[in-house]
């Protein structure tokens, strides 16, 4: 039993001393191993006659029983050591002002919040939102739309095309949204009061035009349209967008291919220092085009210029955004400069509405 007791106090004595939980490990691996001090008595139980084997076999197990619980005692109390440096070590002071999350440091593009604004202000007046493909072939962008094929707008110049197709045929990138206004009647019998916001392509690039931008246009067809009904919407809908009470608009004679009579919208303004007021002074700044819709475009979706007359209209969002909120250059619009969006992005709570207000 002398033996027994010796080695239980060695290694009693080794696991008090254990300094973390690597060397525990090896204790215990030393002593309950398969090559371990008390395995190796417990193989020797084998050749001990049956009497000895009574009194060493319940004195092995009990000193394994001990042994395991003190590495276990150890191995906990080891734990608690390390718990408490790391908590030492990572101490926050909870006294910190926290940081903005990202409702306050999220911010909408001009672009995203300036479509909103347009959405919601044409939903008001009965209009519902259509979209297309990116990606045009050559009858909706330009041959529906009544644009000849030596019309400038078809050079390359101006228009960026695909590579032409087996069949000869080319895909563009779409100049302008007419082409969902063509999809739209060609998919859709009359009445129809529609606008079309998205993405359009152009070979353009300096401090107001870039090769990528937003274009929104409208379109209305039914039985009894004029061009009186016309003015009236986007006089509401410069007043609702710029948030006056009034505005001063005229209507120049102009012409595009899709609509005739056709006319360029200029809106009243005066400049008060680096500010443009809109609604008021004598200047004039162009801001749309506009016009009834060419006989021919409704004949080439089906419909009978007897019968059924329209208007539309166009715009650009950026334009208009950078009118409405004071941004200098369009360029910045496409920089990914986090600063820039900081400064000029909108709250991600603030979602445009009438009643409400849209840049509130």
């Amino acid at each position: 039993m002398s033996e027994i007791e010796t080695l239980e106090a060695e290694l009693i004595g080794a696991i008090d001393g254990a300094a973390d939980e690597a060397a525990l490990e090896q204790l215990r691996i030393a002593a309950l191993g398969k090559k371990g001090s008390i395995s190796a008595l417990m193989k020797s139980l084998g050749g001990m006659s049956p009497d000895e084997r009574k009194v060493m076999g319940p004195a092995l197990n009990g000193l394994k029983t001990r042994i395991t619980e003190a590495i276990g005692a150890r191995k906990s109390h080891l734990a608690e050591i390390a718990l408490d440096a790391r908590l030492a070590s990572e101490f926050v002071d909870v006294t910190l002002p926290t940081r903005d999350g990202p409702l306050r440091e999220g911010r909408i593009h001009p672009i995203s919040q300036v479509t909103e604004e347009i959405e919601a202000i044409f939903a008001d007046m009965g209009f519902s939102v259509a979209e297309g493909p990116d990606i045009e072939d050559e009858h909706h962008n330009f041959d529906a739309l009544n644009i000849p094929e030596s019309h400038p707008a078809r050079q390359m110049m101006d228009t960026f095309y695909m590579p032409e197709r087996a069949d000869g045929k080319r895909m563009v990138l779409r100049t302008h949204t007419s082409p969902v206004q063509i999809r739209k009647m060609e998919n859709t019998e009359p009445p129809i009061r529609i606008i079309a916001p998205g993405r359009v392509y152009r070979c353009d690039y300096d401090q107001t035009h870039t090769p990528m931008f937003h274009q929104v246009e409208g379109l209305v067809i039914d039985k009894q349209t004029h061009m009186g009904q016309l003015k009236w919407t986007l006089e509401e809908f410069c007043k609702a967008f710029f948030e006056v009470s009034e505005v001063k608009m005229r209507f120049r004679p102009s012409h595009f291919p899709f609509t005739e009579p056709s006319a360029e919208v200029d809106i009243g303004h005066a400049r008060v220092g680096n500010q443009i007021k809109i609604g008021e002074g004598d200047e004039w700044l162009e801001i749309l085009g506009c016009g009834m819709v060419h006989p021919q475009v409704l004949r080439n979706v089906g419909y009978d210029p007897e019968i059924y007359q329209g208007y539309a209209f166009g715009m650009g969002i950026d334009r208009l955004a950078m009118l409405k909120y004071g941004m200098p250059d369009l360029r910045a619009f496409f920089n990914s400069d986090l600063r820039w969006l900081k400064h000029y992005g909108f709250s991600v709570l603030d979602v445009p509405s009438l009643v409400g207000g849209l840049s509130s």
